[in-house]
């Protein structure tokens, strides 16, 4: 063994529910000494099988190990698991989903212990980490030095995205690609309701929602150009006016079909309320100062 040869770095995974599980075993596979600690000790066992050290309290589990990653169920939780621990020195990695305040103070509780502190937000599912191939990232903020010197070690169960020192810009970047999830598919369950009582089959009308939600993506790119030049009318195909006039014709099919039309309807409130603003000329870019409010 030479000096250059590669040492795997130890950590300290707290919480070992189905994502921590896939996280520990990953980083077990990759050849890291790990040590756990979950809430439920049964629920550690399985890792301690396949090589985990199990430590009996969070604090035993802060004290083994310089990086220490959490993924609890809430910030709550974080909070009570490290109460009695030593944070001094200690590498934290938080990879408990919260939110971008929750972020922030965490830094700061944090680093008034002693700790670095870097925040993450994980875009991928259990069965999608240790995949080289499943698209599997999490988005880091906080301290650049330790996500710098920790990178290799992150990246063992999924891709990296540092997002910038602000520790509460992983959890916004995370919340914000999950709410255009959410607001996609309601469109999309809106979509097969329209279909579900015809003889259309679900899986070929899949095929064709995936090829239009897909030709229609690029749009976002439009929208942030015209956020950032702050010309809402800039390289608009369809006018709001005209798209909020076409609303009719979706609620008049919903109705004939026998489907609520509740998913569809705050979006369409937003744009008529905009062409009340007379800016019906422009395209839906201006609906995203409407949902501003005063901080």
């Amino acid at each position: 063994m030479t000096d250059n040869a590669f040492s795997p770095t130890p950590l300290t995974l707290l919480g070992t529910g189905a994502m921590g599980t896939a996280l520990a075993r990953a980083w077990l596979a990759a050849g890291h000494p790990v040590t756990v600690w979950n809430r439920t000790p049964a629920r550690a066992e399985p890792l301690a099988a396949e090589g985990a050290t199990v430590a009996a309290s969070a604090a035993a589990a802060v004290a083994a190990n310089r990086l220490v990653i959490a993924c609890l169920l809430d910030d709550d939780s974080l909070g009570e698991a490290l109460e009695g621990a030593d944070l001094t020195g200690r590498d934290l990695v938080n990879l408990t989903t919260g939110t971008p305040a929750q972020g922030r103070a965490r830094a700061t509780w944090a680093e008034e212990r002693g700790a670095r502190f870097l925040d993450g937000g994980i875009m991928a599912v259990p069965p999608m980490i240790g995949s080289a191939d499943s698209g599997a990232y999490v988005f880091y903020s906080g301290s650049s030095e330790l996500f710098e010197e920790h990178r290799e070690t992150l990246a063992v169960p999924a891709g990296t995205t540092y997002v910038g020192t602000n520790p509460g810009f992983a959890a916004l970047h995370d919340v914000a690609l999950l709410s255009a999830m959410t607001g996609m598919f309601a469109g999309v369950f809106h979509a097969f309701a329209l279909v579900r009582r015809e003889d259309i089959a679900p899986k070929e009308f899949a095929a064709l929602l995936q090829d239009w939600l897909t030709a229609m993506a690029h749009a976002v790119h439009t929208t942030a150009d015209q956020l950032e030049s702050e010309d809402y009318s800039k390289d608009v195909v369809s006018s709001l006016e005209m798209q909020a006039a076409g609303n009719a014709t979706l609620l008049r099919t919903a109705e004939e079909q026998g489907v609520s039309a509740e998913l569809l309807m705050p979006y369409m409130k937003l744009m008529d309320r905009a062409v009340t603003q007379a800016r019906g000329e422009e395209g839906t870019t201006g609906m995203i100062d409407l949902l501003l409010k005063d901080r």
